[in-house]
């Protein structure tokens, strides 16, 4: 894809300066690289960029600045896109940031799980492009604040669910469950089911889908509260 300019907020030196060469060596550049939530909304506002990769604890207090001022960011800038890296899942504000702008062009990554270099610069580039990229694991903890219809998944319905928000198609889903595509579609059909949402055949869609149930639909009488807006 063509070249990236990409604002980087990380308060850790050593990993900031690593990320920004990284990048750089994929033909991306860091226009602005930052270490603090203050920075990072300045940096935006300086420079035009497709792109911020930021983590969410930085100075002063190392809680949420990072993912404070990313949803500040989306709010005053329509359209720019956000990769979150970080080494936890933040739930009170990330439901709210994957909502944010339709859920196009966002992204979150737990550090650790990042196998392969060219998995993160592939998401980096993903997001870009308008694509919603989640970690599987930061579905799984914010379905875990609601119950209701999410206890009648299976267990394998689940495991579709976490690489469904990942935004794989039915063929990759297959291939990493050593199944059947058919079997996946049927998964699929049944967890859009069970959950109430529509079925969709666009993988950005079904994302989508997943993102409007984290951040709570009406399940009748009894329904959780949504979560933060």
């Amino acid at each position: 894809m063509s070249r990236l300019r990409i604002v980087l907020a990380e308060d850790g030196v050593l990993l900031r300066e690593g990320l920004a060469g990284l990048l750089d060596r994929f033909g991306h550049e860091v226009v602005a690289s930052v270490g603090d939530g203050e920075a990072l909304i300045a940096a935006v506002s300086e420079h035009e960029s497709d792109i911020v990769v930021v983590d969410v604890r930085m100075p002063p207090d190392f809680t949420d600045e990072g993912l404070r001022a990313a949803l500040a960011l989306r709010a005053s800038h329509p359209g720019l896109a956000v990769l979150v890296l970080s080494q936890y899942v933040e739930q009170t504000y990330a439901a709210e940031l994957l909502d944010s702008d339709g859920g196009a062009g966002i992204g979150y990554l737990l550090k650790d799980r990042i196998g392969e270099v060219r998995e993160f610069v592939d998401a980096v580039e993903r997001v870009a492009e308008g694509h919603t990229v989640v970690d599987p694991e930061v579905v799984r903890q914010l379905l875990s604040l609601r119950r209701g219809p999410l206890s009648r998944l299976t267990p394998r319905e689940r495991e579709v669910l976490g690489l469904v928000a990942e935004g794989r198609s039915n063929a990759a889903i297959a291939r990493a469950l050593v199944v059947t595509e058919a079997a996946v579609s049927k998964h699929i059909a049944g967890i859009l089911t069970k959950l109430d949402l529509p079925v969709a055949q666009d993988d950005h869609r079904r994302v989508l889908a997943v993102l409007a149930y984290l951040r709570g639909r009406p399940d009748g009488p009894e329904a959780e509260r949504p979560l933060r807006r």
